[in-house]
């Protein structure tokens, strides 16, 4: 059976990131890995990040997003079905950071997928900066993909000290206890550098497994507050894009923006940028694709537009 890995994480936790060095250990272990982008927006930019894991033992699918929950699920069972033709060794899913989990277990519990797939580890990434104010929503999507989880991997902890790791916990435990589940999150964390990590942490990780812990489930992606929010072609500039990411995310008139993501072409460079609360990532690309995406809870779409596209 092709053993299946779920690496999920909240909005701009670093899933992506832990991917490529997840995937390339693999393939530097000679096995024939799929990756699987299975994102809750209509325009996946990720992908375009993970282009150059591609190759004789690594390739990328992916489910677009922008339907519904049931929707969402057959397109999610359909690609799982051609997968499993493929010849692949593991296959590693990389869902958006409001994914619920429930429905990673009742798809690969179904028929014919339960006869092809077996679960191997379910991951959840955690910003080791883990802001303290998140939503009830933020806080419950936190908790129900930690409640699967066989290992919790802290990313950025080369960025933070251990006071605010221990807060990061701190903040993990009282999520968990709003949910009524019951974890040993101490015992589930690694906060290990990630540019430390060698072949063994790897096998270590991917031999976590996964748990079904029980807790109180209060809402879906489809009745909760979060929503995508996304520019094709949109014009942007390095010189005004923090500014404008900055007015958005600090302005409570737009929405409450967790995170901003995409790319732009300048001079003939492509440029990517990943942006949180806590961060501001631009880094230059071979290849892109111009797109402008925030994604948050209770946006006001139409204000976001009318900014965005106002002077550019």
């Amino acid at each position: 059976m092709i053993k299946v890995d779920l690496i999920t994480g909240f909005l701009g936790s670093g899933k992506t990131t832990f991917l490529k060095k997840y995937a390339n250990y693999f393939i530097s272990q000679g096995k024939r890995i799929g990756i699987l982008e299975n994102d809750y927006g209509a325009v996946n930019v990720d992908m375009l990040l993970l282009n150059d894991l591609r190759g004789d033992n690594c390739e990328l699918e992916m489910v677009a997003g922008g339907c519904d929950a049931d929707c969402h699920k057959r397109r999610f069972k359909t690609k799982l079905i051609a997968m499993a033709m493929s010849g692949y060794d593991r296959v590693i899913i990389e869902p958006s950071g409001i994914f619920d989990v429930d429905e990673f277990f009742d798809v690969l519990r179904d028929e014919p997928l339960d006869r092809w797939y077996e679960i191997g580890t379910v991951l959840t990434i955690v910003d080791a900066r883990l802001e303290d104010n998140l939503s009830e929503d933020s806080d419950f999507f936190l908790a129900s993909q930690i409640a699967n989880a066989g290992r919790i991997v802290l990313s950025r902890t080369q960025l933070t000290d251990l006071d605010h790791i221990a807060n990061t916990k701190s903040h993990l435990k009282a999520a968990a206890e709003k949910a009524n589940l019951n974890i040993n999150i101490d015992s589930l964390v690694l906060d290990k550098n990630w540019d430390d990590f060698d072949d063994g942490d790897f096998e270590m990780i991917s031999n976590s497994s996964y748990a079904t812990r029980s807790y109180i489930k209060k809402l879906t992606t489809d009745d909760s507050g979060y929503k995508t929010v996304y520019f094709l072609e949109l014009p942007l500039k390095k010189e005004h894009l923090k500014e404008k990411i900055n007015t958005l995310m600090t302005d409570s008139s737009f929405g409450q923006i967790l995170r901003a993501k995409g790319f732009f072409n300048e001079d003939g460079t492509w440029y990517q940028f990943n942006v949180t609360k806590n961060e501001f990532e631009l880094t230059p690309m071979s290849v892109g694709q111009q797109v402008f995406i925030v994604i948050g809870e209770n946006l006001n779409e139409s204000k976001i537009r009318e900014f965005m596209e106002a002077n550019n």
